[in-house]
């Protein structure tokens, strides 16, 4: 597959926050189908690196799916907005700061450590089950203003999630795949059992 007229057109299927964010790159040499790193804070750009090779693979509706997928998880990984996490951060680092210019050796490992741990915990609350399946959830709301039904989007993702193992040679789906499995099998009504609320928090 030529990477040019596809990367042309999956940028097109994109929402107009995820063209400005993100930048796909062909990698031909990465085993995996479609990746993209976590970003750190300093990142200006999100990548998401194809295999063209394995990427052709899909038909057209799983990998529409798959991209608006990797891109609504891209977009929904905000380090920098308003909540109690951020707030400890931005409070950590600048007492950090400040504790290091009067040179209190106590008060720099106290204030660094502190925006160490927030940064963690929103490091892992975008890897949490809920992130994945709020990413599921809004690469279908997305691809209905892209000529999708809800219904068609799920059995898409699902059917994606399941032909990405293939190509890859996984044995077997990992337990966030599980989940999301689940929860997609549910919206494409195949199955009337949901993902349970516990297991969405872990």
């Amino acid at each position: 597959m030529n990477p040019e007229p596809e990367i042309r057109r999956l940028l097109d299927l994109m929402p107009a926050s995820g063209r400005m964010l993100t930048k796909i790159t062909s990698k031909p040499q990465q085993t995996t189908v479609i990746e993209s790193p976590f970003p750190p804070p300093w990142s200006r750009e999100r990548p998401i690196y194809i295999n063209f090779d394995l990427w052709r693979r899909l038909p057209r509706p799983q990998r529409d799916m798959l991209l608006l997928r990797t891109v609504c998880w891209l977009i929904g990984i905000k380090w920098f907005k308003p909540d109690l996490y951020q707030g400890v951060v931005l409070a950590g680092l600048l007492g950090g700061m400040v504790e290091l210019m009067q040179g209190d050796a106590v008060g720099v490992v106290v204030a660094t450590g502190l925006s160490g741990l927030a940064g963690n915990q929103i490091w892992r609350s975008t890897r949490s089950s809920q992130s994945q399946l709020d990413a599921d959830a809004d690469a279908i709301k997305v691809s209905q203003r892209r000529g999708y039904t809800e219904t068609e989007a799920a059995r898409n993702l699902l059917a994606a999630i399941e032909s990405v193992a293939e190509i890859e040679g996984r044995l077997s789906l990992n337990f966030t795949e599980l989940i999301r499995s689940q929860n997609l099998r549910a919206i494409a009504g195949y199955s009337p059992v949901s993902v349970p609320e516990r297991v969405k928090q872990e």
